[in-house]
C-alpha cells in the first residue's frame, strides 16, 4: 500500500522565475483529502509567501486527478468537540494575504476542499471537475465560513440549494452559478491559471494589488460612503509610492513596467 508523504510534502511549493508560487496539495492517492497536517503546512506556506519578496502571486492546485475531496474521513472519524481550537488560523487566510491567490481546480472538490478553493481570489476550474458542499450528507453544518461566502458569490437561494442538498455539479455549472471565474478543459486548467498569474506578476503593481484586495474584502461589509472615503485615503497614499510614476512612465515609454516588490511583513 502506498504510504502518505511526509508532513512537509503534503503541500508542495515551487517558486517560479516569473514571481509565481505554485502550491500543490499532495495526497493524490486520496484525492488530496484534507488533514490537519496539510492545513498547517498550507497556512505556513501562505504566510511565508506573503513575506517573500520573490513571490508576487500564488497558484493553488491538486496533485493527480483531484483538487481536494474534502476531509480525510478516517481522520475525521476520530475528531471530537474537544479537538476544535477557536484560535486556529481560518480557512479564509488567503483573503487576508496581500498577494493574489489563484485556484486551479483540476478535479473533484468537496467539503473543506471547496471552502479552501472558494476563499481564493480568482478560481479556474476544469469543465468536468465535480463540486459538492457535502456537509449535510455527513451530518455537519456549513463549515469554515462558507455560509457567509456562498450567498455573496451566488445569491441566497442558490447558496441554500448547494448547502442543503449537497448535490454534485460539474465545473460548467459552477461557472454559470459564479462559484468559479474561468472554466476550461481539464488539461488546460493549470496552464491557464499559471498564465493568468504570470500576467499579474509581471504587469501589475504588487502594492496596488494588495490595496485592491483589502478594499474588496473590507468593502463586503461596509457601505458605499465608507468605501468611497476609504478609497480617497488610499489614493492619496498611492501617489506617495513609486508605483504610480512607474505605471505612467512605462505606459508613455511603451515598455513593460518594473514595479518594486512588497517590502516587509503584512501590516509593516
Amino acid at each position: 500500500m502506498t504510504q502518505d508523504p511526509q508532513p512537509a510534502d503534503e503541500v508542495l511549493a515551487e517558486v517560479r522565475d516569473d514571481g509565481v508560487l505554485l502550491l500543490t496539495l499532495n495526497r493524490p492517492d486520496r484525492l488530496n483529502a484534507w488533514t490537519r497536517t496539510m492545513q498547517r503546512r498550507y497556512f505556513d506556506l501562505l504566510e511565508e509567501a506573503d513575506r517573500d519578496p520573490r513571490v508576487r502571486v500564488v497558484v493553488v492546485t491538486g496533485a493527480g486527478r483531484g483538487f481536494c475531496a474534502g476531509a480525510d474521513m478516517a481522520a475525521l472519524s476520530e475528531v471530537g468537540p474537544e479537538d476544535f481550537d477557536p484560535d486556529e488560523r481560518p480557512l479564509s487566510l488567503a483573503t487576508r494575504m496581500r498577494k493574489p491567490v489563484i485556484a486551479a481546480i483540476n478535479g473533484p472538490v468537496a467539503g473543506v476542499g471547496l471552502v479552501v478553493a472558494l476563499f481564493t481570489d480568482v478560481r479556474f476550474a476544469a469543465s468536468e471537475a465535480k463540486f459538492t458542499t457535502a456537509f449535510s450528507k455527513r451530518g455537519l453544518i456549513a463549515e469554515y465560513g462558507i455560509a457567509w461566502l456562498l450567498p455573496k458569490l451566488v445569491g441566497v437561494g442558490k447558496a441554500l440549494d448547494l448547502l442543503l442538498s449537497a448535490r454534485t455539479l460539474l465545473g460548467t455549472e459552477a461557472g454559470e452559478l459564479g462559484l468559479v471565474d474561468r472554466v476550461v478543459p481539464g488539461d488546460q486548467v493549470l496552464g491557464s491559471a499559471l498564465a493568468y498569474a504570470r500576467t499579474l506578476a509581471t504587469e501589475c503593481s504588487p502594492a496596488s494589488m494588495a490595496e485592491i484586495k483589502q478594499q474588496v474584502y473590507t468593502g463586503l461589509d461596509s457601505g458605499l460612503e465608507t468605501a468611497t472615503a476609504d478609497a480617497t485615503e488610499r489614493m492619496i497614499a498611492a501617489f506617495r509610492r513609486p508605483d504610480v510614476k512607474e505605471g505612467i512612465h512605462s505606459y508613455l515609454e511603451r515598455r513593460a513596467p518594473r514595479f518594486p516588490p512588497l517590502d516587509g511583513s503584512p501590516g509593516a
